[in-house]
């Protein structure tokens, strides 16, 4: 397959198969891990990394590059276009292809009956329009932000705690998305005292087993997640208030909202009412998708476990991945985000473990 023209996300079938490349690099690969640069680690991806490379016309819409180190180490980095899967899509061919090379009788399985389920819509705006939503003129940087144990148990206790609060066991992704959210209104507050501008966080939710039954999309192959929304205005972004709202948002994408979406136009016509404010500079757009409940340390292809994982992207202002970090007890997360503003939350995540009941102010 390859893509076709990018305004009408289109997909041709030509059986050219994925894109293979073999590198080598005389260095060791903790070279690589001592210090990981985002930058640096684009190198080790097909295209150098390009988020958008699969999109354009007549790209593969599967590359995998395979780079060889002094040492014996081995980086393996896999593009997999979005407009063919998204990402428990990609972990299912991931560790079909583990399983396959290790020989494995049983390897996972999926299917590929999703548009019978959500038949294709016409969305009101065109790709071409919408991809404006992303245009910044300011220098954007992708950072990588760690949160270990600590300051997870910082940000829950800031959560929970305070008069008001409704918030009760809030998850990580819950208070991490929060406080990133929460900094980048701040941010917008301290440029502009007086702004008026809504704040919207949206959190991309995978739909597979929140059906009833929950086997209904349970194996299915492509990209089978919505993008849900909250909002928040600038007086009132109190950190477990932030909270609360995302976690309304999040319940909010359940078996009758799914049917609903299924049948009629409701999550189409909920996404683009948010299209014209930010064109308008009303709403300023905060983008999120966990991947922490996908189990990337655990692709196996023969030679153990991976000792290091990370992800690249398209650098959209204010888009967030969030991932496990390697122990399974912290929040690794990666932010595209204006590069004056990457000091300040710095600051604010040294900081948590010390001054943790300041979060609300």
């Amino acid at each position: 397959m390859e893509a076709t023209d990018v305004e009408d996300i289109c997909l041709y079938c030509n059986d050219a198969g994925a894109e293979f490349i073999e590198a080598r690099v005389q260095a060791p690969l903790n070279h690589v891990l001592l210090e990981p640069i985002t930058e640096q680690l684009k190198h080790l991806m097909p295209g150098a990394g390009d988020a958008t490379a699969g999109a354009r016309p007549g790209a593969a819409l599967v590359a995998v590059k395979i780079t060889f180190f002094d040492c014996g180490g081995i980086a393996i980095g896999v593009c997999v276009s979005h407009m063919l899967a998204d990402l428990a899509s990609a972990m299912t061919f991931l560790n079909a292809w583990a399983a396959s090379c290790k020989g494995e009788a049983e390897v996972p399985r999926f299917t590929l009956d999703l548009a019978d389920y959500f038949p294709p819509r016409e969305f009101p705006d065109s790709p071409a329009h919408l991809r404006k939503l992303t245009s910044n003129e300011k220098k954007i940087v992708t950072k990588r932000f760690v949160f270990n144990k600590e300051k997870l148990e910082a940000l829950k206790q800031a959560a929970a705690s305070p008069s008001g609060s409704n918030v009760k066991n809030p998850t990580r992704v819950e208070v991490v998305s929060a406080f990133i959210w929460k900094h980048f209104i701040d941010v917008a507050k301290s440029e502009n005292p007086e702004t008026k501008r809504t704040f919207a966080a949206s959190h991309a939710v995978n739909l597979r087993g929140r059906t009833s039954p929950p086997l209904v999309l349970e194996n299915v192959f492509g990209n089978c997640f919505m993008s849900t929304t909250a909002l928040s205005d600038a007086s009132n972004a109190a950190f477990h208030d932030l909270v609360s709202k995302l976690r309304s948002a999040i319940k909010k994408v359940n078996d009758d909202y799914i049917r609903k979406a299924k049948t009629g136009d409701s999550y189409l016509n909920d996404v683009s009412k948010l299209v014209s404010p930010i064109m308008n500079g009303e709403l300023e757009l905060c983008a999120f998708s966990s991947w922490c409940r996908y189990p990337v340390y655990e692709v196996d292809y023969g030679w153990g476990n991976p000792i290091s994982f990370c992800t690249s992207f398209a650098p959209m202002k204010n888009t967030v991945i969030l991932v496990n970090s390697r122990s399974g007890d912290g929040i690794e997360a990666l932010i595209a985000m204006p590069q004056h503003n990457v000091p300040v939350l710095e600051t604010q995540i040294r900081l948590l473990s010390c001054t943790p009941t300041q979060i609300n102010s």
